[in-house]
């Protein structure tokens, strides 16, 4: 997203500057501004950046987090799962997670008249902003500068939720936010899928022939590629498709043009110069609904989990770690691999310099079928490390 002001009244997004370190005597308040935020009763006094109060109306709001240092070498998965479900690690017993919320620190805040603060990368008239509202419909959407800002503002009780694109049908996957993932210490709790429809834009003055270049996330660039080509217009990436929008408009360019949604187009009074200019009309993109706490799996609807292994080099290793799922009839809806960062694995394990690659996969089975802790019982034998990143009710629709 281009630095540019402009002229709308749309909020400032969250940036990292406003992310700054915890007082570490207060181990549940931050430092943000003088400004304070009244959480629900249930809840302390939280100093917060200039809001309102917000908590959760659905099963996933967040209890207390847990504490303690986990002493145990060797544990049975069935046990494992009924303490802490969503932590299958293993070489570090320093390691800790806030523990997976009860029924008893269930609430129904709705009726508190509270909205739930959503965080979304970009700015108004994004794509994720999109998103955001269908996964949490009349929430509070909030918008962050960088992926890495809508992580922190979660950890940081700025917001309650983040919603952050994973993958997209035609572009593929969103590598940052599957980085992101295991750096930080958030929970995977839904997912919602959107149908992207994008517009290329441009001042009203301004007519077709005349666009040299064309400014949009990469993503979108790559989901237009045959048809920005054969406009002959130069590609130029920037943060998000609603910030080229807003940058093209504030600037009043006469040679270029955004790719971004028809919503961006009303925000920042651009006109449409042409619609629907992905390659392929079947575009969607996948989000993920993020938590501090997650939530409690169940079997009275289509569930999907989400994990991220890593392997002991040699031949037929990988082909073990699948063999666990494909014996018990699970299905694998998505396996990505991504190179070891060390940085974000060195407070977990010790080995990390043992393994290039860790692996991402997603399948459809909840955390409380028999089957899938029967499967990462048998993953924990030979994988050198596992996490379970999430495991969340399934979107089975395609709008």
């Amino acid at each position: 997203m281009a630095a540019a002001a402009t002229t709308t009244t749309a909020k400032s997004p969250l940036n990292n500057s406003l992310l700054q370190k915890p007082n570490p005597k207060l181990p549940y308040s931050y430092q943000v501004s003088h400004s304070t935020i009244n959480l629900p009763k249930r809840r302390r006094r939280f100093p917060h950046q200039a809001c309102n109060s917000s908590s959760s109306s659905d099963p996933t709001s967040d209890g207390v987090a847990g504490r303690g240092k986990k002493k145990q070498n060797s544990i049975e998965i069935q046990k494992l799962i009924e303490e802490d479900p969503y932590v299958l690690t293993s070489k570090d017993p320093s390691s800790s997670l806030p523990r997976p919320l009860t029924s008893a620190s269930l609430s129904n805040s709705a009726a508190e008249g509270s909205r739930l603060r959503v965080a979304y990368q970009g700015v108004r008239g994004a794509f994720s902003e999109s998103a955001a509202e269908k996964a949490y419909p009349n929430c509070e959407a909030v918008p962050c500068d960088q992926f890495d800002t809508a992580f922190e503002a979660v950890e940081r009780w700025l917001v309650d939720r983040a919603v952050l694109p994973i993958e997209n049908s035609l572009g593929g996957s969103i590598h940052r936010n599957y980085d992101l993932l295991l750096r930080h210490r958030l929970h995977i709790v839904g997912e919602v899928k959107l149908a992207i429809r994008h517009c290329l834009l441009a001042n009203h003055d301004v007519k077709l022939e005349e666009l040299k270049r064309v400014l949009s996330h990469p993503q979108a660039l790559a989901q237009c590629e045959n048809t920005l080509t054969k406009l002959g217009l130069v590609k130029e990436a920037v943060d998000d498709t609603a910030g080229a929008a807003k940058f093209i408009a504030f600037h009043k360019l006469k040679d270029a043009g955004a790719v971004a949604s028809e919503t961006a187009s009303r925000i920042y009074d651009l006109n449409v110069l042409a619609q629907d200019i992905q390659d392929d009309s079947s575009n969607i993109t996948r989000f993920l609904m993020l938590a501090r706490e997650p939530i409690i799996p169940g079997i009275d609807k289509p569930f999907k989990t989400s994990i991220v292994f890593s392997l002991d080099e040699g031949p037929g290793e990988l082909f073990k770690a699948l063999a666990v799922f494909a014996m018990r009839k699970i299905n694998l809806t998505k396996i990505e691999s991504r190179p070891l960062q060390k940085q974000a694995l060195q407070a977990l394990v010790d080995s990390a310099k043992n393994f290039p690659y860790l692996f991402y996969v997603d399948f459809e089975a909840s955390m409380a079928d028999e089957r899938a802790q029967n499967a990462l019982g048998h993953l924990k034998e030979f994988s050198t490390f596992l996490r379970v990143l999430g495991s969340y009710p399934a979107d089975t629709g395609t709008q």
